[in-house]
């Protein structure tokens, strides 16, 4: 669920002013396995915007500030979250941020043979995208704010501003690199298979005051 607030969220990278409750800790993403390292997320909403916080435990954070858009999904440790209301595998998008701050918003119009085969837009952007990250004792905490009405601009997404008791099909990952490298996600998916673009296995979040 992700819970209305009253509140405009400071995206700071501090979690302190968070009061919706935090989910997980993630898994491996196509297994279920337990991960090395702890991340819980949490999601709430305003009539503006959708907000998204991390908490990641991390002993060895891989990374560093870059140009936006890098793709940092290939280097850095970082979250990210994925959001096709309808499921069905077109024009959704794939936002992530690092430990530094670095994000990229990448929408997806097609990945499968059904839709003419991998299809991705970098040079699409999200006007009023907020992501700020917070090295920690711990690891590092991201909060992400997602304004609704530029998302809405998204043509055939679906993605229409949210009410009470809408849904969407979301998930959020963890790229854990270091000694060993770790794919993770909020929810593992059942057909156990690799690669986190799969979004009929996407959760479905209802949005709730």
């Amino acid at each position: 669920m992700i819970h209305k607030i009253n509140d405009k969220i400071t995206i700071d990278g501090d979690l302190s002013d968070w009061k919706t409750p935090f989910l997980g800790p993630f898994v491996i993403h196509n297994s279920g396995e337990k991960a090395t390292q702890n991340t819980m997320v949490s999601l709430s909403w305003n009539n503006e915007n959708l907000y998204i916080a991390y908490s990641v435990n991390d002993s060895k954070i891989i990374g560093e500030v870059k140009k936006k858009d890098s793709e940092i999904y290939k280097t850095d440790d970082l979250v990210e979250i994925f959001i096709d209301p309808d499921g069905d595998g077109q024009n959704y998008i794939e936002i992530g941020v690092n430990a530094f701050s670095t994000n990229y918003d990448m929408l997806l119009k097609c990945i499968s043979a059904d839709c003419g085969g991998w299809k991705t837009s970098m040079n699409f952007n999200i006007d009023g995208l907020e992501t700020t990250s917070k090295i920690t004792k711990d690891g590092f905490c991201s909060e992400i704010k997602i304004p609704f009405s530029s998302i809405e601009q998204i043509q055939n997404g679906n993605f229409s501003k949210p009410k009470t008791g809408t849904k969407w099909k979301v998930n959020m990952f963890r790229i854990d690199y270091g000694d060993i490298t770790e794919y993770l996600a909020l929810q593992s998916y059942k057909s156990l298979n690799f690669g986190f673009h799969q979004p009929k296995e996407f959760a479905v979040f209802e949005f709730v005051e």
